[in-house]
């Protein structure tokens, strides 16, 4: 047994220092939650961005090829080589009023002009269905570029389906024909010819996203496709704010862009040998710390000042029509 001054009794605690070990717990929970928070709402905000630029580039490319490509005919160099089969059939247009099956015309009837490429210049929704009636003007967001594309893509497959369109051509002649090909003007093309699927396309930017009055603006193109055919509506990346393209236009023929234009008219369209293609893309998710208010302007659209709290990109390419720009070098 332990006396005198060596002794000691155990004790507990006090009530003070119970208190002062509860606030330092809730301070240092306190630091832990809030930087878990500010981390998580980073992560969100880095995510949010990151899907926004890559719905963006996806679109972008999926654009640039397709009019790096406006014109593309196979075998042929220009549309008046083709020949359209009594057989062809289409369910949905997608032209001008009075202009049967437009979708299928690669020159213009009256003026012998090339409708590779034809667009609408900072459209409202009835500039838009005037031109491509298989757009609903309700549908479409107002001050951004329409444009449609016409070529053809991949060779016919072994199989292919029945009302699918192809371009048979054997260099010197062609013909588009609906599957099956059974009919006297299609048979008739001498062989040896190749075929390919045509696969015309109209982008535009739609003013929602799954259904209307949703507000996400969407880049969506109208494309031929069933057994009908129709033109019917795929879309490609939601948050597409605006599209907007110049037209980079040869007026010499040496096959290099004199000028670029925002509203080029048919006929300078036929010198379109380049274009410079501008998205407006935003976050499909709100950041409650930020407040974008710059000002966006983008190519001849209206600036624009959204003042809200998303994040916002323009991405740009250039992009060479190839197909135009080889028959202005060779005096067409």
């Amino acid at each position: 047994m332990i006396t005198g001054k060596n002794q000691y009794r155990q004790r507990g605690i006090t009530l003070i220092e119970l208190m002062i070990a509860m606030v330092l717990a809730l301070v240092l929970s306190a630091a832990v939650i809030t930087t878990f928070t500010q981390n998580k709402e980073s992560f969100n905000q880095d995510e949010n961005i990151q899907r926004m630029q890559d719905d963006a580039r996806y679109a972008l490319r999926e654009v640039a090829f397709d009019l790096s490509m406006a014109g593309h005919l196979a075998d042929i160099l220009i549309g008046s080589a083709a020949r359209n089969d009594d057989s062809l059939t289409i369910a949905t247009d997608c032209g001008p009023a009075g202009e049967d099956k437009w979708m299928y015309q690669l020159m213009s009837d009256a003026t012998g002009q090339s409708l590779s490429v034809t667009a609408v210049d900072n459209a409202t929704g009835g500039a838009a269905a005037a031109s491509y009636s298989c757009i609903d003007p309700a549908e479409v967001q107002p001050g951004t570029d329409v444009v449609a594309i016409k070529r053809v893509a991949g060779g016919r497959t072994a199989v292919p389906d029945a009302g699918t369109v192809y371009l048979r051509s054997n260099g010197t002649i062609a013909m588009l024909y609906q599957e099956p090909a059974n009919t006297p003007s299609v048979v008739n093309v001498p062989a040896p010819f190749s075929e390919w699927r045509y696969r015309p396309s109209i982008y535009y930017v739609r003013n929602y996203g799954d259904a209307p009055g949703d507000g996400v603006p969407t880049l969506c193109r109208k494309v031929l496709s069933g057994g009908g055919p129709s033109m019917v509506t795929e879309c490609l990346a939601k948050g597409i704010e605006n599209l907007q393209i110049e037209y980079g236009i040869d007026t010499n023929g040496d096959g290099n862009a004199n000028a670029f234009v925002s509203a080029p008219t048919v006929t300078q369209m036929q010198g379109a040998v380049s274009a410079r293609i501008y998205l407006l893309a935003s976050t499909l998710n709100i950041d409650t710390g930020y407040t974008n208010d710059k000002t966006y302007v983008v190519s001849n659209a209206a600036a624009f000042t959204p003042a809200d709290d998303k994040h916002r990109r323009v991405i740009s390419t250039t992009v060479g029509i190839r197909n135009i720009r080889s028959l202005k070098l060779l005096g067409f």
